[in-house]
């Protein structure tokens, strides 16, 4: 697929190096010559020097033979502009990164009156994922699929917990839980595990189930814990504000602190209902001063990585219970990885995720279509949730005639609103939604998990 992006910044890169992986066929557009220089000796992609939002610039990156333009500026204003000049210039789909919070209030209009395809705004889906993690203060990760029917939980293997030594057919009869253990990691290395596969200490684990499930599983485990009340949020971003936002309309007590005067003084007029702190989020008798020792979550939010890092590890020796840490940079993750900051957030991954899900159903053909697509365990595996319209040569045929090629797991089918998680004699069929696991990143239909 021939895809242009506009603006080369940090998201911008990550998209780009997403979609080179997927082999797309892409034109970055950059105001900035020496950008556009760095990109295109570092990827094998094409370059345009120039407005993005110029009809001029967007015809010289041939946008009339481009089938989506991701504009992903730091500007609003210039990202729905380029896409609006694209779709005059022949462009069939258009993606704006939207970061304003009063322009999110108008993602509808964007969409159905003036033609773009799809808005992606990282901070408000950074902090959605920030919200997800401390209604289940248990999980390392929490993702969706089926209109939240089903989730995917991750969580760790501490010491004397109940599951080491035990292999995962064992546990499933034990607990008696409809649920699947559909990944492990295990020394950095992520795997698609059968029944005989025995885990661990320190083993990460994602837990596939309905939500009732997997509250009945972290109990019976041990580590069930409850809801945050009272949340440290350190940093007064727009992701703080979106995330207090809606842990303030679900009845959490809220602290941010914020060293920019400036910025408080907003933070205070648009959050009245939460505590804003005037001063340095690093200052560890402020931290004290103001109660890290009682709050049931920190999460840290500045835009400095390494200070993230250093108040997050600080929230620990406090014996903060949960403690949640923003990064940008993906050459961290490894580190952080040796330590015990194990909730990690990235608004790139977290953007590019939605970005390829969306270029992946443009991909498919008639037969299935993307419905939600996640890229785990620091992208060594992938959830993708698939839609069947109609009957295919594949469906009637129950799971354990099918050839499946390996390291894919057929995790659950939807139907009729029904959660079925599927054995050998369980079968497709049209309109049925079903979530596929996998390392295998060739998926891109259904039917590529055969054969």
């Amino acid at each position: 697929m021939r895809i242009i992006i506009v603006g080369a910044g940090k998201i911008g890169k990550a998209i780009i190096n997403t979609l080179v992986k997927e082999n797309h066929d892409i034109i970055v557009v950059d105001i900035l010559a020496d950008v556009v220089e760095d990109i295109v000796n570092t990827y094998d992609v094409k370059g345009v020097v120039g407005n993005g939002a110029s009809y001029e610039i967007l015809m010289e990156a041939e946008a009339n033979k481009a089938e989506l333009l991701i504009a992903c500026t730091p500007s609003d204003e210039l990202n729905i502009l380029s896409c609006l000049v694209s779709k005059k210039c022949g462009v069939k789909h258009t993606i704006a990164r939207v970061r304003n919070p009063e322009y999110s209030k108008q993602m509808d209009f964007f969409r159905n009156e003036l033609g773009v395809s799809m808005t992606v705004n990282p901070e408000l889906a950074t902090a959605e994922e920030i919200h997800e993690i401390l209604k289940f203060p248990g999980a390392l990760k929490v993702e969706h699929f089926a209109n939240h029917r089903v989730e995917i939980v991750g969580l760790s293997i501490p010491k004397n917990s109940p599951l080491i030594g035990k292999r995962i057919m064992d546990i499933r009869k034990e607990y008696n839980l409809k649920m699947l253990i559909c990944i492990v990691e295990r020394d950095k290395q992520a795997y698609i595990p059968d029944g005989s596969f025995v885990l661990q200490e320190d083993d990460k684990i994602y837990v596939y189930a309905q939500k009732t499930e997997i509250n009945q599983f972290f109990k019976k485990i041990g580590q069930l814990k409850t809801k945050a009340k009272q949340v440290m949020i350190i940093g007064g971003s727009k992701i703080s504000y979106y995330l207090a936002q809606k842990l303030i309309d679900n009845n959490v007590a809220v602290k941010i602190i914020e060293l920019d005067k400036e910025r408080c003084q907003i933070l205070s007029e648009l959050l009245p209902e939460a505590d804003i702190i005037h001063g340095e989020g690093s200052d560890q008798t402020l931290l004290q001063a103001e109660g890290i020792e009682y709050v049931d979550a920190l999460v840290t939010l500045t835009g400095f990585d390494e200070e993230n890092i250093i108040i997050s590890l600080y929230a620990k020796l406090k014996n903060v219970p949960k403690v949640i840490t923003k990064i940008n940079r993906y050459d961290l993750t490894d580190i952080l990885r040796e330590t015990e900051l194990d909730t990690i957030v990235t608004p790139k991954e977290v953007t590019t995720n939605i970005i390829l899900r969306y270029v992946r159903s443009l991909q498919n053909t008639i037969d299935s279509e993307v419905k939600t697509l996640y890229q785990l365990v620091n992208n060594q595996v992938e959830a993708i949730e698939f839609y069947i319209p109609d009957s295919t040569k594949y469906t009637g045929i129950k799971l354990k005639d099918l050839a499946i090629k390996p390291n894919i797991l057929v995790a659950s089918i939807i139907r009729n609103n029904k959660v079925i998680i599927p054995s050998g004699n369980d079968y497709l069929q049209a309109k049925d939604s079903v979530i596929v696991i996998t390392t295998n990143k060739q998926i891109r239909d259904l039917e590529d998990i055969l054969e």
